[in-house]
């Protein structure tokens, strides 16, 4: 029978530590808090429709005679593999009316009409194109002065223009092409002047030139038809102008 004046053990009591720690969950396993569960993150899955395939197209760029756009087409085929890139060649006295069926071409100036776009890329030197036993070959350079008493030539495609060389004689024979001018020159019987790139592009081993210092130059361009400013031909421009895929137009 319990003394009805004893007191609760120390520590026992609703006010003591102990109390205060098993009301609180503390000291039992069951009393334990749990402990929270991060929410797993759901998967989102966006339903937007994917683009479209582009439709197989070509790129048709002309080229005249000596312009060399190999670097750019190689950037064209890293750029847009599934655009294929067809080479024209075209011949400069046709050069105007070829664009009419080509995105763009590589032509050479001058080439005055108001329908087309037309960006100077670069200039090409004259050469003086003679036999390989010349004497006019032991100089490195040459000037119009050096050419007095020389036969020259003349091409039936000229891209120089006319030329005044009033100490050259004119050749006894029709124009020639320039093909078959260099060919003539090797032979001794005159000589040639045409921009470098076409004394490299009929280059023969009974033949050699000189750079013609004080000569026209010969400008390459790029044209395309005003009307006809496509993506793609907006992308060759930035390719020749030097821009990365990534460059703003």
């Amino acid at each position: 029978m319990a003394h009805q004046g004893r007191r609760p053990a120390k520590g026992s009591g609703k006010g003591s530590p102990a109390h205060r720690s098993r009301a609180a969950g503390g000291g039992s396993r069951q009393g334990k808090p749990t402990p929270r569960r991060t929410p797993r993150a759901e998967k989102v899955v966006f339903d937007a429709p994917t683009a479209p395939p582009e439709e197989p197209r070509t790129f048709r760029l002309g080229a005249v005679p000596g312009a060399t756009p190999g670097k750019w087409i190689d950037t064209w085929k890293r750029r847009l593999p599934h655009v294929a890139l067809e080479l024209v060649p075209i011949e400069v006295a046709e050069q105007r009316p070829a664009l009419d069926d080509l995105d763009a071409a590589l032509v050479r100036l001058p080439l005055d009409d108001v329908s087309l776009h037309v960006i100077p890329l670069y200039d090409e030197v004259p050469v003086v194109v003679a036999s390989a036993d010349s004497h006019l070959l032991a100089a490195d350079e040459l000037t119009t002065a050096d050419l007095a008493g020389e036969v020259l030539l003349s091409l039936s495609d000229d891209v120089l223009g006319p030329l005044k060389l009033p100490d050259t004689a004119p050749a006894r024979v029709a124009a020639l092409s320039t093909a078959d001018a260099i060919a003539t020159a090797a032979t001794g019987v005159g000589i040639v002047l045409v921009p470098m790139s076409l004394a490299r592009l009929h280059h023969r081993k009974d033949a050699d030139y000189r750079v013609l210092a004080d000569g026209p130059v010969s400008t390459v361009a790029l044209a395309w038809p005003r009307d006809r400013t496509t993506p793609d031909v907006e992308t060759f421009v930035g390719i020749v102008r030097g821009r990365t895929a990534n460059s703003s137009r």
